[in-house]
């Protein structure tokens, strides 16, 4: 079992609980899923970006992502649709705490004049999204093999019914909300 895993299952349910009430074990919230996105605009020009891109990502995750496509033409930018423009992951279960454990842990004290994070970028649902402009602030990643700096959206969804719930689960979990 991942140590975060069992650091919820045994404290931050008991203590949600104390502090919410709730009447049943169902009703505390968990995360349920983290998406993890990567947009490469440049990839139009030079597919080898991609293929880098995805390898990182593949190596932070541990997980092998999905290259996503284009769903429309836009001039402007050269892009037809059906042209590989990105990738994405979603972690679940075991594989999700394990990131989420090495993104608290390892890799957001990493981010140069780190002050915490915002605990504003809720979306009203209980879902928590987050930008990181710098991939190599995972330890996975060798900072002299990377093509170009890219960065990448996280979204971890929580099954919270409001933000407050939400912002306590993740600060119980371990993640910086910085002091607002």
């Amino acid at each position: 079992m991942a140590r975060l895993k069992e650091y919820y299952e045994k404290k931050v349910v008991s203590e949600l609980t104390r502090e919410f009430g709730y009447k049943n074990r169902m009703e505390v919230p968990k995360i349920e899923k983290i998406v993890v996105n990567m947009g490469l605009g440049d990839a139009i020009q030079n597919i080898k970006i991609l293929d880098s891109a995805v390898s990182e990502l593949s190596r932070i995750v541990g997980q092998k992502p999905v290259v996503t496509k284009a769903r429309k033409s836009i001039a402007t930018f050269k892009l037809r649709k059906g042209m590989s423009i990105g990738a994405m992951v979603t972690l679940r279960r075991e594989r999700m705490y394990e990131f989420f454990d090495r993104l608290v842990n390892a890799a957001l004290p990493r981010i140069r004049d780190f002050r915490g994070i915002s605990p504003k970028s809720f979306d009203g649902r209980g879902n928590f999204s987050l930008g990181i402009k710098e991939q190599f602030i995972f330890p996975e990643i060798d900072y002299d093999k990377i093509e170009k700096v890219t960065g990448m959206n996280i979204t971890i969804v929580t099954t919270a019914r409001t933000d407050d719930e939400a912002r306590v689960l993740l600060k119980m979990m371990g993640m910086p909300f910085r002091a607002s």
